[in-house]
């Protein structure tokens, strides 16, 4: 990870945007694909063959790091970095959060996004709402001028009013030209704290929200992160673009726009 930050010139943010506009389209073919019974494998395969061939770009998250997957696939319990198994296929009540970076033409995007299925029950859907909803309530903080520690806040805000936990030991991060650039954008802070932001920056916003505590541990396997409790973790991410005005969110999907 460089923690160098690389402020985008602009045709750099038109290939950003076009590697965002092309992960958006990686999450609409798998909203029919995600279901019970699918197995995570199979969906880590299906992810892989339509960025290759479909879309002509590279999946990023491959081999970085040594990394031997195209995508996250954390399933309830799981907050992060969970890896795809072939014995594990979707249960009725199960809520799983898929992690996919995409590259093409040299830039990288990353967005992350919660399916539920269809048995999970309220308590499963308010979180992963509720989570959703602070992931906004961060993003809409984005302005020149403004600072991590406002994105930080504001996330923090609706996850405790909501009565959840924010995990801290995992964060989001500057991205361009490789997968993890500075800077490091934290889910907790305080207001006007931490670095200024300024116009072409691009950084991914990516809470992970816990029923629980926040308090995580690590599997032997050396990737998968869990709730310590063993209660639900869920996670929403986008990437973002600092402009001269606001914010630009260039993973934005489909049913997203107003």
């Amino acid at each position: 990870m460089s923690d160098q930050i690389h402020i985008k010139t602009a045709p750099e943010i038109e290939l950003m945007r076009e590697a965002g506009r092309l992960l958006a389209k990686v999450f609409k073919h798998l909203d029919s694909i995600v279901k019970e019974d699918v197995t995570t494998m199979a969906i880590n395969d299906e992810v892989e063959r339509y960025i290759r061939q479909e879309l002509q770009a590279r999946p990023a998250s491959l081999g970085q790091y040594d990394y031997p997957y195209v995508l996250n696939a954390s399933v309830n319990e799981v907050v992060c970095h969970g890896m795809p198994k072939e014995h594990y296929a979707l249960r009725p009540r199960d809520i799983i959060n898929l992690d996919i970076t995409l590259e093409k033409n040299g830039f990288i995007a990353d967005s992350s996004k919660m399916y539920v299925m269809p048995s999970a029950g309220p308590e499963a859907r308010r979180l992963v709402k509720e989570t959703y909803n602070a992931m906004w309530q961060g993003i809409k903080q984005v302005k020149p001028g403004a600072t991590l520690g406002d994105i930080g806040h504001a996330i923090e805000a609706h996850a405790r009013a909501n009565g959840y936990s924010v995990v801290q030991e995992y964060c989001g991060h500057g991205i361009g030209r490789e997968m993890h650039e500075g800077p490091q954008v934290l889910h907790v802070g305080k207001p006007g704290k931490g670095l200024k932001l300024k116009p072409g920056m691009t950084f991914t916003i990516e809470p992970m929200i816990n029923q629980g505590r926040a308090k995580t541990k690590t599997k032997k396997d050396g990737w998968t992160v869990v709730t310590a409790d063993r209660k639900l973790s869920a996670q929403w991410e986008h990437t973002i673009l600092v402009t001269e005005t606001g914010y630009e969110v260039l993973t934005l999907r489909e049913e997203e726009r107003i």
